[in-house]
């Protein structure tokens, strides 16, 4: 079983960046792909980004590209979301999940685990 607990969401001005981190506990944090997902109400939710179990690669969704960055360090450390140049659209609930699974990380069903989610509000 893992556990994982997102931080760092809040109010923001347009433009401005945030940093949300996702701490895990449990098994082993470097035995899992990492993604970040978003969703507002009404809607489903959206894949964000995702990184591979080894960190060397990253993928993310067009939306954010160039924006937003994952970051994680394989000895037990949080995993970050860097957001910049943040936008009102970027508005959602953002979840950290894992996945043992290396592939389709854009994907919901990919994910075995999921923190509780983190509010992150950018104002235009």
């Amino acid at each position: 079983q893992v556990q994982l607990v997102e931080s760092g969401g809040g109010l923001v001005q347009a433009g401005g960046s945030l940093r949300l981190s996702c701490a895990a506990s449990g098994r082993t944090f470097s035995n899992y792909a990492m993604g970040w997902f978003r969703q507002v109400p009404g809607k489903e939710r959206e894949f964000v980004g995702a990184i591979t179990l080894s960190g060397r690669s990253t993928y993310y969704a067009d939306s954010v590209k160039g924006r937003f960055t994952i970051a994680r360090d394989n000895a037990a450390k949080p995993m970050y979301l860097q957001m910049n140049s943040l936008k009102h659209e970027d508005t959602a609930v953002y979840y950290c999940a894992a996945s043992p699974r290396n592939y389709g990380l854009e994907y919901t069903t990919q994910y075995n685990y999921w923190g509780q989610g983190t509010q992150v509000t950018v104002s235009s």
